[in-house]
C-alpha cells in the first residue's frame, strides 16, 4: 500500500527568515522570485520553495541547498541530485500557507486555496467542470456556493498536478465529490486516494495520491522551520 505525507508550511515569515529562505534557492529560483512584481507574491514564492527544499532535504539526507530540480514538459517539478529514486512530490501556496507532498511509491498531487467571494462561481463550474459537478455546485444553498467551489478546485487542481499535466488536461474528463462530501473520484481515471487537509477556516485544500487505499499523514512544519534551512 503506497503512503504519502503531506506537511502544511506557515508562509508569514518575519523579514530575517525570509532572508534564510531565499538564501538557499538557486539561481533560476531566485530569478523567478524576482520577476515578481508585488512584494507579497515574490515573498510567498521564496517561503514556499524553501520550505519544499528543506522537506526534501530532509528525505534525501542532504543540505537544502544542494538540492537540484527541473520542470517536466507539463511543468511539474523534479528532483535531479541528489540522484537515484527520488520519490514524486508537489508544492502548492495561498495566502500565507502552503502545502507539500511527497510520496515514494505513486503520483502526488497538492492544491490549496485560500477562500473568497466568487460570485461567477457557477459560470466557471459549467465552463469548466463536469455537468454533474456543476449541477451539484448549483444545487447547494447560495451561501455554501464559494466554499464549495474552492473545495471542488482543489480535489481537481489535484489531480492534474498528480498527473504532471497541469490546466492543459480537460476538468471536464473526470468528476470528483463536492464538499462537505469526503474527496473522491466519481469517474474518468484509475483508483486514485484523495483526501482534504486540514489548513484552517479561510482556506481548502486537497491532496490525491494516483494509487487505492494510499494512506496519508499529516504534518505541520513547526514554526521556526527556516532557521533549519542552514
Amino acid at each position: 500500500m503506497s503512503a504519502a505525507d503531506v506537511w502544511l508550511v506557515d508562509l508569514a515569515l518575519s523579514p530575517n527568515r525570509l532572508a534564510r529562505c531565499a538564501h538557499v534557492l538557486d539561481r533560476p529560483e531566485q530569478d523567478r522570485a524576482e520577476r515578481f512584481l508585488r512584494p507579497a507574491d515574490r515573498a510567498r514564492f521564496i517561503a514556499s520553495h524553501a520550505a519544499l527544499r528543506l522537506i526534501l532535504a530532509q528525505a534525501r539526507g542532504c543540505a537544502p541547498s544542494q538540492i537540484r530540480l527541473i520542470a517536466r514538459p507539463g511543468g511539474k517539478p523534479e528532483l535531479i541530485s541528489p540522484a537515484g529514486g527520488g520519490a514524486d512530490f508537489n508544492l502548492s501556496h495561498s495566502g500565507s500557507r502552503a502545502l507539500v507532498g511527497l510520496c515514494d511509491a505513486a503520483a502526488i498531487g497538492v492544491d490549496i486555496e485560500g477562500l473568497r467571494p466568487i460570485p461567477d462561481a457557477l459560470r466557471i463550474a459549467r465552463a469548466h467542470f463536469a455537468a454533474d459537478e456543476a449541477g451539484a455546485l448549483a444545487a447547494l444553498p447560495p451561501e455554501m456556493i464559494g466554499p464549495a467551489f474552492f473545495g471542488l478546485w482543489t480535489r481537481k487542481e489535484a489531480v492534474v498536478k498528480a498527473l504532471g499535466t497541469g490546466l492543459s488536461a480537460p476538468l471536464d474528463r473526470f468528476s470528483v465529490t463536492l464538499p462537505p462530501t469526503p474527496p473522491r473520484l466519481l469517474r474518468g481515471g484509475d483508483p486514485w486516494t484523495l483526501a482534504s487537509v486540514e489548513a484552517g477556516p479561510l482556506y481548502a485544500a486537497t491532496v490525491a495520491v494516483r494509487a487505492v487505499g494510499a494512506t496519508i499523514r499529516h504534518h505541520t512544519l513547526p514554526a521556526d522551520w527556516p532557521d533549519r534551512l542552514g
